[in-house]
Protein backbone atom coordinates (compact mmCIF):
# COMPACT_ATOMS: atom_id res chain seq x y z
CA UNK A 1 0.00 0.00 0.00
CA UNK A 2 2.77 2.11 -0.76
CA UNK A 3 1.80 3.52 -4.23
CA UNK A 4 1.38 7.19 -5.50
CA UNK A 5 -2.31 8.45 -4.76
CA UNK A 6 -4.13 8.96 -7.65
CA UNK A 7 -3.93 12.27 -10.02
CA UNK A 8 -6.01 15.16 -8.45
CA UNK A 9 -8.98 15.08 -10.21
CA UNK A 10 -11.26 17.69 -8.48
CA UNK A 11 -9.62 21.01 -9.14
CA UNK A 12 -12.86 22.74 -9.27
CA UNK A 13 -13.58 21.71 -5.57
CA UNK A 14 -9.92 21.73 -4.47
CA UNK A 15 -9.29 25.47 -4.98
CA UNK A 16 -11.72 27.03 -2.31
CA UNK A 17 -10.68 24.48 0.62
CA UNK A 18 -9.56 27.25 2.70
CA UNK A 19 -12.04 29.99 2.15
CA UNK A 20 -14.59 27.08 3.16
CA UNK A 21 -13.10 26.53 6.06
CA UNK A 22 -13.04 30.26 6.68
CA UNK A 23 -16.59 30.34 6.38
CA UNK A 24 -17.05 27.08 8.54
CA UNK A 25 -14.84 28.59 11.27
CA UNK A 26 -17.55 30.22 13.41
CA UNK A 27 -19.76 26.95 13.36
CA UNK A 28 -16.31 24.32 14.77
CA UNK A 29 -15.79 26.61 17.19
CA UNK A 30 -19.27 27.03 18.47
CA UNK A 31 -19.30 22.77 18.09
CA UNK A 32 -16.36 22.26 19.86
CA UNK A 33 -17.08 24.31 22.70
CA UNK A 34 -20.78 22.97 22.64
CA UNK A 35 -18.08 19.16 22.82
CA UNK A 36 -15.94 19.98 25.53
CA UNK A 37 -19.55 21.09 27.54
CA UNK A 38 -19.81 17.60 27.61
CA UNK A 39 -17.85 15.53 29.93
CA UNK A 40 -16.63 12.25 28.44
CA UNK A 41 -13.66 11.22 30.80
CA UNK A 42 -12.56 7.79 29.64
CA UNK A 43 -14.27 5.20 32.20
CA UNK A 44 -15.54 7.68 34.49
CA UNK A 45 -18.13 9.79 32.36
CA UNK A 46 -20.96 8.48 29.92
CA UNK A 47 -20.16 8.23 26.18
CA UNK A 48 -23.89 8.76 25.22
CA UNK A 49 -24.59 11.80 25.84
CA UNK A 50 -21.37 13.04 23.21
CA UNK A 51 -22.63 10.52 20.89
CA UNK A 52 -26.05 11.84 20.67
CA UNK A 53 -24.78 15.14 19.95
CA UNK A 54 -22.99 14.21 17.61
CA UNK A 55 -25.18 12.11 15.67
CA UNK A 56 -27.85 14.88 16.29
CA UNK A 57 -26.02 17.40 14.07
CA UNK A 58 -24.91 14.64 11.35
CA UNK A 59 -28.48 13.97 10.55
CA UNK A 60 -29.21 17.78 10.72
CA UNK A 61 -26.78 18.13 7.99
CA UNK A 62 -28.29 14.95 6.13
CA UNK A 63 -25.75 12.73 7.62
CA UNK A 64 -26.58 9.26 8.58
CA UNK A 65 -24.25 8.00 11.27
CA UNK A 66 -24.70 4.81 13.34
CA UNK A 67 -23.07 3.24 16.67
CA UNK A 68 -20.64 0.50 17.09
CA UNK A 69 -20.84 -1.59 20.55
CA UNK A 70 -18.78 -4.17 22.39
CA UNK A 71 -19.71 -7.36 21.79
CA UNK A 72 -19.79 -8.55 25.30
CA UNK A 73 -21.52 -5.70 26.98
CA UNK A 74 -23.51 -4.35 24.43
CA UNK A 75 -22.17 -0.78 25.23
CA UNK A 76 -21.58 2.20 22.39
CA UNK A 77 -18.18 2.33 21.99
CA UNK A 78 -17.69 4.13 18.95
CA UNK A 79 -20.04 6.35 16.60
CA UNK A 80 -19.67 5.87 12.58
CA UNK A 81 -20.06 7.87 9.71
CA UNK A 82 -19.78 7.52 5.77
CA UNK A 83 -19.93 9.11 2.46
CA UNK A 84 -19.75 7.14 -0.44
CA UNK A 85 -18.57 8.34 -3.66
CA UNK A 86 -21.05 7.98 -6.78
CA UNK A 87 -17.74 6.06 -8.21
CA UNK A 88 -15.97 3.05 -7.00
CA UNK A 89 -13.00 3.06 -5.08
CA UNK A 90 -10.85 2.91 -2.02
CA UNK A 91 -12.37 3.85 1.86
CA UNK A 92 -10.30 5.73 3.52
CA UNK A 93 -11.37 7.08 7.33
CA UNK A 94 -10.53 9.99 9.26
CA UNK A 95 -10.57 9.33 13.08
CA UNK A 96 -10.70 10.52 16.45
CA UNK A 97 -11.17 9.81 20.26
CA UNK A 98 -14.75 11.29 21.66
CA UNK A 99 -13.37 10.09 25.33
CA UNK A 100 -10.90 12.18 27.16
CA UNK A 101 -8.45 12.18 30.18
CA UNK A 102 -9.43 13.18 33.30
CA UNK A 103 -9.74 16.45 34.76
CA UNK A 104 -7.14 15.79 37.48
CA UNK A 105 -7.29 18.93 40.40
CA UNK A 106 -9.26 20.76 38.91
CA UNK A 107 -8.53 23.85 41.55
CA UNK A 108 -5.54 24.24 39.51
CA UNK A 109 -7.27 24.83 35.88
CA UNK A 110 -7.77 28.52 34.78
CA UNK A 111 -11.60 28.00 34.13
CA UNK A 112 -13.36 25.15 34.81
CA UNK A 113 -12.63 22.07 32.74
CA UNK A 114 -15.47 21.66 30.55
CA UNK A 115 -15.88 25.22 29.96
CA UNK A 116 -15.17 26.12 26.71
CA UNK A 117 -14.21 29.40 27.89
CA UNK A 118 -12.25 32.06 24.85
CA UNK A 119 -9.38 33.95 26.31
CA UNK A 120 -7.44 35.74 24.36
CA UNK A 121 -7.31 33.21 21.43
CA UNK A 122 -7.41 30.32 23.00
CA UNK A 123 -10.10 27.59 23.58
CA UNK A 124 -9.96 26.09 27.06
CA UNK A 125 -10.80 22.68 28.25
CA UNK A 126 -10.20 18.72 28.54
CA UNK A 127 -10.48 17.56 25.35
CA UNK A 128 -10.29 20.38 23.48
CA UNK A 129 -7.16 19.22 21.62
CA UNK A 130 -7.53 15.71 22.44
CA UNK A 131 -9.70 15.32 20.28
CA UNK A 132 -12.90 17.44 20.05
CA UNK A 133 -11.41 20.25 17.69
CA UNK A 134 -10.08 17.03 15.29
CA UNK A 135 -14.09 15.92 15.75
CA UNK A 136 -15.56 19.03 15.03
CA UNK A 137 -13.26 19.90 12.08
CA UNK A 138 -13.71 16.30 10.60
CA UNK A 139 -17.69 16.69 10.89
CA UNK A 140 -17.72 19.77 8.65
CA UNK A 141 -15.38 18.46 6.37
CA UNK A 142 -17.30 15.25 5.42
CA UNK A 143 -20.63 17.85 5.46
CA UNK A 144 -18.86 19.50 2.83
CA UNK A 145 -17.46 16.63 1.25
CA UNK A 146 -21.21 15.12 0.79
CA UNK A 147 -22.13 18.08 -1.21
CA UNK A 148 -19.45 16.85 -3.97
CA UNK A 149 -20.78 13.07 -3.46
CA UNK A 150 -21.37 12.74 -7.00
CA UNK A 151 -17.47 13.43 -8.09
CA UNK A 152 -15.65 11.12 -5.45
CA UNK A 153 -14.34 7.42 -6.35
CA UNK A 154 -14.80 5.34 -2.88
CA UNK A 155 -15.38 6.44 0.40
CA UNK A 156 -14.77 8.37 3.56
CA UNK A 157 -15.69 6.78 6.81
CA UNK A 158 -16.08 9.09 10.51
CA UNK A 159 -14.64 6.86 13.20
CA UNK A 160 -14.93 8.46 16.29
CA UNK A 161 -14.13 6.42 19.33
CA UNK A 162 -15.66 6.38 22.67
CA UNK A 163 -12.99 3.77 24.21
CA UNK A 164 -9.88 5.95 23.80
CA UNK A 165 -8.74 6.78 26.60
CA UNK A 166 -9.49 3.79 29.00
CA UNK A 167 -6.55 2.52 26.79
CA UNK A 168 -8.95 -0.55 25.47
CA UNK A 169 -9.40 0.71 21.76
CA UNK A 170 -12.63 -0.73 22.18
CA UNK A 171 -14.31 1.63 19.13
CA UNK A 172 -11.60 0.85 16.88
CA UNK A 173 -11.33 -2.82 17.49
CA UNK A 174 -14.58 -3.01 17.35
CA UNK A 175 -14.34 -1.17 13.88
CA UNK A 176 -11.30 -2.88 12.55
CA UNK A 177 -12.01 -6.70 13.90
CA UNK A 178 -15.47 -6.90 14.55
CA UNK A 179 -17.65 -9.51 11.98
CA UNK A 180 -18.36 -6.51 10.29
CA UNK A 181 -15.55 -4.96 9.32
CA UNK A 182 -14.98 -3.60 6.32
CA UNK A 183 -12.85 -4.09 2.92
CA UNK A 184 -10.74 -2.31 1.04
CA UNK A 185 -9.55 0.51 3.86
CA UNK A 186 -6.73 2.09 2.13
CA UNK A 187 -5.36 4.44 5.00
CA UNK A 188 -6.48 6.42 8.52
CA UNK A 189 -5.79 9.63 9.06
CA UNK A 190 -5.78 10.37 13.29
CA UNK A 191 -6.93 13.50 14.33
CA UNK A 192 -4.43 14.30 17.52
CA UNK A 193 -3.57 17.43 17.96
CA UNK A 194 -0.22 19.76 16.95
CA UNK A 195 0.75 21.83 13.65
CA UNK A 196 4.37 21.10 13.61
CA UNK A 197 5.17 17.30 13.19
CA UNK A 198 2.88 15.04 10.88
CA UNK A 199 3.00 11.51 13.10
CA UNK A 200 3.65 8.99 10.41
CA UNK A 201 5.31 6.27 13.30
CA UNK A 202 5.30 5.17 16.30
CA UNK A 203 7.16 2.90 19.09
CA UNK A 204 5.62 -0.71 19.58
CA UNK A 205 4.64 -2.42 23.07
CA UNK A 206 5.07 -5.08 24.83
CA UNK A 207 3.24 -6.18 28.35
CA UNK A 208 3.93 -8.20 30.74
CA UNK A 209 2.68 -9.10 34.20
CA UNK A 210 4.77 -11.22 36.16
CA UNK A 211 4.45 -13.05 39.51
CA UNK A 212 6.80 -13.98 41.90
CA UNK A 213 6.56 -16.63 44.43
CA UNK A 214 7.77 -17.48 48.02
CA UNK A 215 6.31 -19.69 51.10
CA UNK A 216 4.40 -17.70 53.78
CA UNK A 217 5.11 -17.84 57.40
CA UNK A 218 5.62 -16.15 60.61
CA UNK A 219 8.12 -13.35 60.12
CA UNK A 220 9.17 -14.37 63.87
CA UNK A 221 9.11 -17.85 64.09
CA UNK A 222 12.64 -19.54 63.60
CA UNK A 223 10.96 -22.30 61.47
CA UNK A 224 10.38 -20.00 58.37
CA UNK A 225 13.71 -18.28 58.52
CA UNK A 226 14.74 -20.09 55.47
CA UNK A 227 11.48 -19.48 53.98
CA UNK A 228 11.51 -17.81 50.56
CA UNK A 229 10.42 -14.48 50.21
CA UNK A 230 8.34 -13.35 47.77
CA UNK A 231 9.07 -9.56 47.53
CA UNK A 232 12.69 -9.86 48.17
CA UNK A 233 12.56 -12.10 45.08
CA UNK A 234 10.77 -9.18 42.75
CA UNK A 235 13.39 -6.83 44.28
CA UNK A 236 16.22 -9.17 42.96
CA UNK A 237 14.03 -9.63 39.20
CA UNK A 238 13.24 -5.48 39.08
CA UNK A 239 17.29 -4.85 39.88
CA UNK A 240 18.50 -7.05 36.88
CA UNK A 241 15.40 -5.70 34.47
CA UNK A 242 16.33 -2.04 35.35
CA UNK A 243 19.47 -3.21 34.04
CA UNK A 244 18.36 -3.58 30.22
CA UNK A 245 16.28 -0.09 30.52
CA UNK A 246 17.77 0.45 26.67
CA UNK A 247 17.74 -3.18 25.33
CA UNK A 248 19.02 -2.25 22.14
CA UNK A 249 20.68 0.53 20.26
CA UNK A 250 19.08 2.96 17.77
CA UNK A 251 16.41 1.83 15.08
CA UNK A 252 18.20 2.96 11.73
CA UNK A 253 14.08 3.20 10.46
CA UNK A 254 12.64 4.56 13.77
CA UNK A 255 15.06 6.92 14.95
CA UNK A 256 14.87 5.64 18.40
CA UNK A 257 15.63 2.98 20.75
CA UNK A 258 14.10 0.27 22.55
CA UNK A 259 13.17 0.49 26.64
CA UNK A 260 12.13 -1.21 29.28
CA UNK A 261 10.10 0.20 32.49
CA UNK A 262 8.97 -1.02 35.48
CA UNK A 263 5.52 0.19 36.36
CA UNK A 264 4.30 -1.91 39.29
CA UNK A 265 5.06 -3.81 42.32
CA UNK A 266 2.82 -5.16 44.74
CA UNK A 267 3.19 -7.54 47.15
CA UNK A 268 2.62 -8.18 50.94
CA UNK A 269 -0.09 -8.38 53.37
CA UNK A 270 1.43 -7.51 56.89
CA UNK A 271 4.18 -7.03 58.41
CA UNK A 272 4.36 -10.22 60.56
CA UNK A 273 3.54 -12.03 57.59
CA UNK A 274 6.85 -13.39 54.68
CA UNK A 275 4.87 -12.67 51.33
CA UNK A 276 4.45 -15.66 49.05
CA UNK A 277 3.68 -13.84 45.98
CA UNK A 278 4.28 -10.47 44.32
CA UNK A 279 3.23 -8.80 41.41
CA UNK A 280 5.30 -6.72 39.02
CA UNK A 281 4.15 -4.93 35.98
CA UNK A 282 6.85 -4.55 33.08
CA UNK A 283 5.94 -2.32 29.67
CA UNK A 284 8.99 -2.45 26.64
CA UNK A 285 9.36 -0.38 23.96
CA UNK A 286 9.23 -2.02 20.23
CA UNK A 287 10.92 -0.78 17.22
CA UNK A 288 11.72 -2.37 14.09
CA UNK A 289 14.63 -4.37 15.31
CA UNK A 290 13.58 -5.07 18.96
CA UNK A 291 10.60 -6.24 18.26
CA UNK A 292 7.30 -8.52 20.62
CA UNK A 293 9.54 -12.09 20.22
CA UNK A 294 13.03 -9.65 21.42
CA UNK A 295 11.25 -8.41 24.38
CA UNK A 296 9.26 -11.43 25.47
CA UNK A 297 12.85 -13.11 25.05
CA UNK A 298 14.43 -10.56 27.40
CA UNK A 299 12.14 -11.17 29.97
CA UNK A 300 11.84 -15.05 29.89
CA UNK A 301 16.09 -14.91 30.07
CA UNK A 302 15.82 -12.13 33.27
CA UNK A 303 12.82 -14.68 34.84
CA UNK A 304 15.16 -17.64 34.54
CA UNK A 305 18.16 -16.02 35.71
CA UNK A 306 16.59 -15.50 39.19
CA UNK A 307 14.19 -18.78 39.34
CA UNK A 308 17.38 -20.51 38.92
CA UNK A 309 19.29 -18.37 41.83
CA UNK A 310 16.16 -18.97 44.28
CA UNK A 311 14.84 -21.12 47.03
CA UNK A 312 11.29 -20.99 46.18
CA UNK A 313 9.59 -24.22 44.66
CA UNK A 314 7.62 -22.11 42.88
CA UNK A 315 9.06 -20.57 39.78
CA UNK A 316 7.60 -17.07 38.73
CA UNK A 317 4.67 -16.73 36.31
CA UNK A 318 4.51 -14.28 33.18
CA UNK A 319 1.68 -13.57 31.52
CA UNK A 320 2.21 -11.30 28.50
CA UNK A 321 -0.74 -8.81 27.02
CA UNK A 322 -1.79 -7.59 23.60
CA UNK A 323 1.50 -6.27 22.06
CA UNK A 324 1.44 -3.44 18.67
CA UNK A 325 4.44 -3.61 16.69
CA UNK A 326 6.35 -0.23 15.77
CA UNK A 327 6.37 0.72 12.69
CA UNK A 328 6.79 3.89 10.12
CA UNK A 329 4.89 4.92 6.98
CA UNK A 330 6.42 4.43 3.69
CA UNK A 331 7.30 7.84 1.90
CA UNK A 332 4.29 7.26 -0.28
CA UNK A 333 2.23 5.84 1.63
CA UNK A 334 -1.26 7.56 -0.02
CA UNK A 335 -2.32 9.32 3.10
CA UNK A 336 0.99 10.78 3.94
CA UNK A 337 1.25 12.25 0.69
CA UNK A 338 -1.92 13.58 0.62
CA UNK A 339 -1.32 15.57 3.97
CA UNK A 340 2.01 16.64 2.94
CA UNK A 341 0.98 17.93 -0.03
CA UNK A 342 -1.94 19.97 1.31
CA UNK A 343 0.44 21.38 3.77
CA UNK A 344 2.34 22.63 1.30
CA UNK A 345 0.21 24.68 -0.35
CA UNK A 346 -1.69 25.97 3.11
CA UNK A 347 0.98 26.39 5.58
CA UNK A 348 4.20 28.44 4.98
CA UNK A 349 6.10 26.28 7.46
CA UNK A 350 5.34 22.31 6.46
CA UNK A 351 5.60 20.13 9.35
CA UNK A 352 7.94 17.66 10.16
CA UNK A 353 7.98 13.81 9.86
CA UNK A 354 8.27 12.22 13.29
CA UNK A 355 7.88 9.09 14.61
CA UNK A 356 6.83 9.05 18.17
CA UNK A 357 7.83 7.28 21.15
CA UNK A 358 4.91 6.84 23.01
CA UNK A 359 2.82 3.85 20.35
CA UNK A 360 -1.14 4.91 19.48
CA UNK A 361 -3.62 3.42 17.44
CA UNK A 362 -1.62 4.02 13.74
CA UNK A 363 0.44 0.89 15.67
CA UNK A 364 -2.52 -1.41 16.32
CA UNK A 365 -3.79 -0.37 12.13
CA UNK A 366 -0.02 -1.28 11.31
CA UNK A 367 -0.20 -5.02 12.70
CA UNK A 368 -3.92 -5.12 10.74
CA UNK A 369 -1.48 -3.59 7.32
CA UNK A 370 -3.63 -0.30 7.08
CA UNK A 371 -1.29 2.70 6.69
CA UNK A 372 -2.16 5.39 9.30
CA UNK A 373 -1.06 9.07 9.77
CA UNK A 374 -0.96 9.33 13.67
CA UNK A 375 -0.90 13.43 14.48
CA UNK A 376 -1.51 16.52 12.54
CA UNK A 377 -4.32 18.83 14.08
CA UNK A 378 -4.41 22.72 16.02
CA UNK A 379 -2.01 23.79 18.13
CA UNK A 380 -1.74 23.63 21.60
CA UNK A 381 -1.02 23.38 25.11
CA UNK A 382 -1.08 21.48 28.58
CA UNK A 383 -2.31 18.05 26.73
CA UNK A 384 -3.62 16.03 29.53
CA UNK A 385 -2.78 18.56 32.35
CA UNK A 386 -4.55 22.15 33.91
CA UNK A 387 -5.70 24.28 31.03
CA UNK A 388 -5.57 22.30 27.92
CA UNK A 389 -6.15 24.32 25.38
CA UNK A 390 -6.14 25.11 21.62
CA UNK A 391 -5.33 28.05 19.65
CA UNK A 392 -8.60 29.05 17.63
CA UNK A 393 -6.21 30.43 14.72
CA UNK A 394 -5.34 27.53 13.47
CA UNK A 395 -8.28 26.10 12.88
CA UNK A 396 -8.97 26.75 8.92
CA UNK A 397 -5.76 25.40 8.03
CA UNK A 398 -5.96 22.19 9.51
CA UNK A 399 -9.53 21.69 8.19
CA UNK A 400 -8.46 23.06 3.94
CA UNK A 401 -5.51 20.58 5.26
CA UNK A 402 -7.83 17.23 6.04
CA UNK A 403 -10.36 18.60 3.55
CA UNK A 404 -7.72 18.98 0.33
CA UNK A 405 -6.50 15.37 1.57
CA UNK A 406 -9.50 13.93 1.08
CA UNK A 407 -10.32 15.15 -1.82
CA UNK A 408 -6.92 14.04 -3.24
CA UNK A 409 -7.37 10.43 -1.98
CA UNK A 410 -11.21 10.60 -3.46
CA UNK A 411 -10.48 12.04 -7.08
CA UNK A 412 -10.64 10.19 -9.79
Amino acid sequence: MTSEPRQLGLADALSPVRSLADEDRASVISLIQELVGIPTRGGIDPCEPIIDRVSQWLTEHDLPSRRLHDMDTGRAVALVCDITGHHPGPRYILNACLDTAPFGDSSTWHHEPTSGVIENGWLYGRGSADCKAAIAIFMHIVARLYEVRSRLCGSLTLLFDADEHTGNFGGAKRYFGGPDAPRGIRGVMIGYPGMDELVIGGRGFLRADLTTRGEAGHTGSQRAVHNSNAVEKAAELVRLICGYRTPGSVDPVLGLSPKVTVTKIAGGESYSIIPDSCDIGVDVRLTTSFDETSGKKLIEAVVAQVDEQSSSPSPTTVTFHESWPAYRLDEKAHVRVALTCAAERHLSKQPTAKVAGPSNIGNYLAKLGIDATAGFGVRYRNLHGANEKIELATIPAVQAIYHEAALRLLSP
